[in-house]
C-alpha cells in the first residue's frame, strides 16, 4: 500500500501547496485545474503530494472535492499521496480511499492546539491513538503509513517561543502510539537556525531510528536558513509549497511555506538528488497562477532563472 520511491533520492521533498496553501483560499480552486497540478508537478519530478485535507466541508469548503481530488491523484504513476486528516472519522475517509499516507496534526503548544482543532493535546493523541489502532487491524498490503505531525513546534503566534522539552514530549508520545514518522512544524515561521538544530537533534536522539521530517514557513525570511539547518541535523525528507502558497488562518502575520522551487534549487545546488527538473516545477507556477491570478506568489528562481552554465547533479530517475 505505502508508495516507497524515494531510495534513490538524497533527499525527498513533498508539496503541500495543494493543502496547505489552498485551504487560505475561499474561492474554489477547480477540481480539473488541482488535478493538472498534481500531474504536472509529478512530471516534473516530484515524488509525494499532499493533495487535500478530510476536514469537513463546512469548515474548509476548498476540500468539498476531497474524494475526486486523490481518485484522480491516485491514478498518476509513481505518486505516493498523501491527505491530512483531523480526526478518526478523516482517517476513515482517507483510508476507504487509499491514500499512501496519513498526515495527522496537533499542535506543541496548547493555545493553537485548542484555537485549530478545538481539542486539548492529549485528546488530540488520544485520537492519534485510534487511528494508529485501526491502521494496524488493516491487511499489511492497505496500511497507509502515518506522519504524526507537530505544528507551532518552534514558535507560537499566541504563546512565543515553544520549549524544546515540550516537542521532545509530544514526538516521544507519537512514537510511542506507533507513528511511521514524526514532522516537525514552524507553522509561523518563528524558528532561527540555532533553535531548529537544537530542537531537531534532541528529538533525534529521543525516537532513534524513527524518521524525522520538517516542514518550514518563511514569514521572516529564515525558512530556506531552516532547511539547510535541518539537513545539517540529518533531515531527509522537507515539505514545501510551489511559489510559497500558505499561512496559517489563525496567525494573521504568518505568510507562506518555503518555496518548493526554491528548496530545490538549494538542494540541487548543494549535490543533494531531488528527483525534480528544476525548469518544468517552474513551469508548474502557471496553472497557479491562472487560477490565482490575484495572489503573490514567490520564489527567487522563478525571478532570477537558472544561473549562466548551471549544472545539475545526476537527476535521479
Amino acid at each position: 500500500m505505502v508508495q516507497s520511491n524515494s531510495s534513490d533520492l538524497d533527499v525527498a521533498v513533498c508539496e503541500v501547496g495543494l493543502r496547505d496553501g489552498l485551504q487560505m483560499f475561499n474561492t474554489p480552486f477547480p477540481t480539473a485545474e488541482k488535478l493538472a497540478w498534481i500531474q504536472a508537478e509529478r512530471a516534473a519530478g516530484v515524488r509525494e503530494i499532499e493533495v487535500t485535507s478530510f476536514v469537513p466541508p463546512k469548515l474548509v469548503p476548498q476540500f468539498v472535492d476531497a474524494r475526486e481530488v486523490v481518485q484522480g491523484a491516485l491514478d498518476t504513476p509513481g505518486l505516493t499521496v498523501v491527505a491530512l486528516v483531523p480526526n478518526l472519522k478523516g482517517a476513515e475517509r482517507a483510508i476507504e480511499l487509499g491514500v499512501h499516507r496519513l498526515n495527522y496534526v496537533m499542535s506543541v503548544s496548547r493555545t493553537h492546539n485548542l484555537k485549530n482543532v478545538r481539542r486539548e493535546r492529549e485528546e488530540s493523541l488520544a485520537d492519534f491513538k485510534r487511528i494508529a489502532d485501526l491502521i494496524r487491524t488493516l491487511p499489511e498490503d492497505r496500511r497507509p503509513s502515518l506522519l504524526g505531525g507537530l505544528s507551532s513546534a518552534l514558535g507560537c503566534g499566541y504563546e512565543g517561543r515553544v520549549p524544546v522539552a515540550d516537542v521532545r514530549h509530544w514526538a516521544m508520545a507519537y512514537a510511542e502510539a506507533g507513528a511511521d514518522e514524526i514532522m516537525i512544524a514552524d507553522t509561523v515561521g518563528y524558528a532561527d537556525p540555532v533553535h531548529v538544530k537544537e530542537a531537531f537533534r534532541a528529538v533525534m536522539a529521543d525516537v532513534g531510528s524513527l524518521p524525522v521530517s520538517a516542514h518550514f514557513h518563511d514569514t521572516r525570511g529564515l525558512g530556506l536558513a531552516n532547511a539547510a539547518a535541518a539537513l545539517e541535523c540529518g533531515v531527509r525528507r522537507f515539505d514545501a509549497s510551489l511559489a510559497g502558497l500558505g499561512g496559517c488562518q489563525f496567525v494573521p502575520a504568518a505568510t507562506g511555506n518555503i518555496v518548493m522551487d526554491d528548496l530545490c534549487f538549494m538542494l540541487d545546488a548543494m549535490g543533494m538528488r531531488t528527483g525534480v527538473d528544476l525548469e518544468k516545477l517552474v513551469a508548474v507556477r502557471e496553472i497557479v497562477a491562472r487560477n490565482l491570478p490575484s495572489t503573490p506568489l514567490y520564489g527567487a528562481l522563478a525571478r532570477a532563472g537558472l544561473p549562466v552554465n548551471y549544472r545539475t547533479p545526476a537527476a535521479a530517475a
